[in-house]
């Protein structure tokens, strides 16, 4: 155990003197793991597919066109970053922002920016989103956001740097991640591209192309891995408890698409695992 943590501290800060940080490190993991579990056992957020599997689903009291509230889920946390990568830098006489630090805000900013513009010009809508869901997602995205360049700010004022610097892996993974996440998101929208905004077929089809011919959720796997990019940029403890998190939040999501897709499709290729190819 002594030598996993000697060789964790050489490419991670130690963790800031902030009982703050430290109780949120914890908190993200757990909470992400809750809603993963929760997806398991049926208790889903409501959006996409599953805005209305739930059995509560029918007794919600208000919603929001889908494209509205994908808007809703993403804004604040772009809002948080490009706000600080923007403006909170060089008040007061302060030291210019580490090259760590403006990558970590940049990837973040890009990351919902994307979000935002696949909201607005790619994906195709045609359901509702529960307010009891988008209020929830989008605090955790503006919180978790917050907290990330926060933690990375007051880590870097207070603890030396890692003695291993993983800052141009994690830009390329995080590159990796973006990309594949984006480049699967098209051939998702591909499959609704027949159906307008206000059509009501809602007929589903299995999807092809890419990874989709190992996972049914390979846009979850990109996510993750530009995540762990973030992280790996950071080398704090917050941001890779921010991937784990994040990794079992969707792993629980993934599970419940696969087993979506086999209850809808007699022919859904038995060798499609939910996330991780061959694997999961």
């Amino acid at each position: 155990m002594e030598e996993a943590m000697s060789c964790l501290r050489v490419v991670m800060f130690q963790p800031p003197p902030s009982l703050f940080v430290s109780a949120m490190s914890a908190a993200v993991v757990a909470y992400l793991a809750f809603f993963g579990l929760s997806e398991i056992r049926g208790t889903h957020l409501k959006y996409s597919k599953f805005a209305g599997s739930s059995s509560s689903s029918s007794k919600s009291s208000s919603s929001l066109p889908s494209r509205i509230g994908m808007l809703v889920l993403y804004f604040p946390a772009f809002l948080a970053a490009i706000a600080s990568l923007l403006f909170l830098h060089g008040g007061g006489g302060a030291p210019p922002p580490s090259s760590r630090l403006l990558l970590v805000e940049s990837a973040l900013a890009v990351h919902f920016l994307k979000r935002l513009l696949e909201t607005l010009f790619l994906h195709k809508y045609s359901g509702t989103m529960a307010v009891e869901s988008a209020i929830p997602i989008s605090l955790s995205y503006f919180s978790i956001t917050a907290i990330t360049i926060y933690a990375q700010r007051l880590t870097e004022a207070t603890i030396p740097e890692p003695a291993v610097d993983l800052k141009l892996y994690g830009v390329a993974l995080f590159v990796v991640g973006i990309a594949g996440n984006f480049y699967h998101h098209y051939l998702l929208s591909k499959l609704r591209s027949d159906r307008g905004e206000n059509s009501k077929n809602k007929e589903y089809k299995i999807p092809k192309g890419g990874m989709f011919e190992l996972v049914i959720c390979p846009h979850y796997l990109f996510e993750i891995i530009g995540f762990y990019g973030i992280a790996l940029v950071s080398q704090t403890l917050y941001a890779f408890c921010v991937a784990v998190g994040t990794t079992l939040y969707l792993m629980g999501r993934s599970k419940v698409t696969r087993e979506w897709y086999l209850s809808k499709f007699d022919d859904f290729p038995a060798h499609v695992k939910a996330l991780i190819p061959f694997v999961f």
